[in-house]
């Protein structure tokens, strides 16, 4: 009596965890979110598997089946794209299956946001710049908690990561300059990370709206923000204590400058 949710990773299919991709390839049904997650991926469970596509399906008609499978004793996958614990909406699932009975197991995947910031070569806490990231989105439609408008997140001035807020651009850059942040910050944005047609936009704040709109680029966008993404970064010298011969830590006796 039990389900497995399986984090796919971004798009990539090669990046599945071993451990998702065993148990995909054990499920006896596989039920997956054929909007997001790769056929090519779903092409790897066994040949013997059912396949159920997802995305014409409300919660209830999919859980009922999830439910159904898993008292015939079937093995089911529910295949998410990403990780499950980021803009998943597994909670949901969840729920109604523990009032059935039905436990659940999740496999974590690669999110979005690291493949994005993999494509574009960055990294997001960089010593003495900044130590924090923040996921988040805009408030379109889905209402933001009163403590979470994206102004008050960006006053802290750290590294933003934007899911699920291509469509409101205008938003984001009115709310960051209203938080202080200067026009020239640097953003990527970054169109389906990992997949062959990824795209890359290399902008500033000021200019994200119109450079996404250029680029046809409105959804299925990870959008990352701050001084992290400055694409000449590596031409500073910013270092941490990790690597610094005169740190010392519990494996390596620092030597005096």
């Amino acid at each position: 009596m039990k389900i497995t949710i399986i984090g796919a990773g971004p798009g990539d299919p090669d990046l599945i965890t071993v451990k998702g991709l065993n148990a995909l390839q054990e499920a006896d049904v596989v039920m997956y979110a054929d909007s997001l997650v790769s056929e090519a991926l779903i092409e790897r469970a066994s040949e013997d598997a059912e396949v159920i596509k997802t995305a014409g399906m409300h919660l209830e008609e999919m859980v009922g089946k999830m439910a159904e499978y898993v008292k015939e004793g079937k093995k089911v996958a529910r295949v998410h794209t990403g990780d499950p614990a980021v803009y998943g909406a597994t909670l949901e699932q969840i729920s109604l299956l523990k009032r059935k009975g039905i436990e659940v197991e999740i496999i974590p995947g690669v999110s979005s946001v690291f493949a994005s910031a993999a494509a574009v070569g960055a990294e997001l806490t960089i010593p003495d710049l900044t130590q924090t990231v923040i996921l988040t989105r805009a408030e379109g439609r889905t209402k933001m908690p009163e403590r979470e408008k994206l102004r008050d997140l960006a006053s802290h001035h750290c590294t933003i990561c934007l899911f699920l807020s291509a469509t409101l651009t205008k938003k984001i850059v009115n709310e960051f300059l209203e938080a202080g942040w200067s026009k020239e910050t640097p953003v990527a944005a970054v169109y389906k990370a990992s997949w062959p047609d990824q795209k890359i936009v290399r902008t500033t704040l000021e200019s994200l709206d119109e450079d996404l709109k250029q680029n046809g680029m409105r959804k299925q966008v990870m959008i990352l923000a701050g001084w992290a993404l400055d694409e000449n970064i590596h031409e500073k010298d910013f270092r941490s204590k990790l690597y610094d011969k005169t740190f010392t830590h519990g494996f390596r006796k620092g030597v005096p400058s």
